[in-house]
């Protein structure tokens, strides 16, 4: 992904990181200006989360966690491939999310339930990819779609093989994995 390159993170734009910054301090420049933006809301960074390996241009998920009022709050993204941009993602995704809180086009009640999570919600993406059949890494929605579709039409109550059961943990996996990929 060259800088000039945009994708879709959230329903916002983001512009790729130009990946001639990477670097280790250039990480940790992205980690202090989320600790900034959570701030501004009244987040003391002892309740923020970011760990940056060594090695930040490798392909890889970056993700954040949170505390804020009472809610375990939980972002990662791995759209951008490198750890590096995924990050600089989400420094920008919550940048953008935050004026939208202050500007009144959104609650701070809907800010924090968009971005609410359970503790282990890594593992349950982990076990939803697993159910639906794709790749464990597997970021593109509409691949994912495609499965879920075959399989809640193959597991369905009303069809002879069907169960109940199944399509219920089928759509409940569709679920999980649409909420991190919209």
């Amino acid at each position: 992904m060259t800088e000039t390159e945009t994708f879709k993170v959230k329903g916002h734009e983001i512009k790729a990181f130009n990946r001639k910054l990477s670097s280790y301090r250039r990480a940790i420049q992205i980690q202090n200006n989320i600790h900034q933006t959570l701030r501004s809301v009244g987040v003391p960074e002892d309740d923020i989360e970011i760990e940056i390996p060594r090695l930040v241009i490798r392909t890889m998920a970056a993700s954040i966690e949170w505390w804020q009022d009472g809610y375990h709050l939980y972002f990662s993204c791995q759209k951008a491939g490198s750890y590096i941009s995924n990050l600089h993602a989400i420094s920008k995704i919550l940048e953008a999310e935050l004026q939208l809180v202050e500007s009144g086009e959104k609650t701070m009640d809907q800010f924090l339930n968009e971005f609410s999570e359970e503790d282990d919600i890594e593992e349950q993406r982990k076990k939803a990819r697993a159910l639906l059949g794709v790749n464990e890494k597997c970021v593109d929605l509409e691949e994912i779609n495609k499965a879920y579709k075959k399989l809640a039409m193959h597991h369905h109550p009303d069809r002879p093989e069907g169960s109940h059961e199944k399509f219920k943990a089928i759509n409940n996996a569709h679920k999980i994995l649409k909420r991190e990929l919209q």
